[in-house]
């Protein structure tokens, strides 16, 4: 669903008059009036055990947020074979006020990591709203020596963003995953990569695209 933003959504940018602040490439309608939620209706995922995986939408309705608090992936040391994988499968039903829709058009991820020479690690996303095809999966790939907090976006321009469809019930469906490889790196070394965070300021934060019906 989410392309790489092109030169030419760039340059349309530089020539857009100033006005919302939350009118941006990939979100040329403002945030309707009215109260946004969301409902979990299904979490599955070795990366978001039950009760690990928190959702809220902004006061302004311009994005909301994903936070997990059981989320990593790591290898050496006393890893156990299936830890290297982690990932998280949620299934929302996101309730907006009648007469707009949505899309996503950018989304950022934070974590931290700890990967030893010669380990590596995925981070990987995928969105797409139930019954669609249009998936288009975003891959960001790290590389040890590495100590320090990550930070990954997905960003689509104003012509890729994909709505869900007027008047139909549709859920939005969020696939990620992390990965750990450990590579030439000791194997009594621990190498890590991480989504969660007890920091209400480390979390995935979706950016809404609206549109009138």
């Amino acid at each position: 669903m989410l392309n790489s933003i092109t030169a030419a959504a760039m340059a349309l940018t530089l020539l857009m008059p100033p006005g919302d602040p939350h009118t941006f490439p990939g979100n040329p309608a403002p945030p309707p009036p009215g109260k946004i939620t969301i409902n979990v209706v299904t979490v599955n995922g070795s990366g978001c055990p039950a009760g690990t995986v928190a959702v809220a939408v902004s006061n302004d309705n311009t994005t909301f947020t994903v936070t997990y608090s059981s989320y990593l992936a790591q290898v050496g040391g006393s890893s156990l074979p299936a830890d290297f994988r982690k990932n998280c499968q949620l299934n929302l039903k996101v309730n907006v006020p009648g007469g707009f829709t949505y899309g996503i058009a950018k989304t950022d991820y934070r974590g931290f990591a700890h990967l030893e020479k010669g380990a590596t690690a995925l981070q990987q996303a995928s969105y797409y709203f139930q019954g669609m095809s249009n998936t288009d999966i975003r891959k960001h790939p790290y590389n040890g020596p590495l100590d320090n907090n990550w930070q990954a976006t997905d960003e689509t321009d104003l012509a890729a963003v994909v709505y869900k469809p007027c008047g139909e019930e549709r859920n939005f469906n969020i696939n990620t995953e992390l990965r750990v490889t450990q590579g030439t790196s000791p194997k009594d070394k621990v190498s890590f990569m991480a989504m969660d965070s007890t920091d209400v300021d480390i979390n995935t934060v979706y950016h809404f695209a609206w549109k009138a019906c």
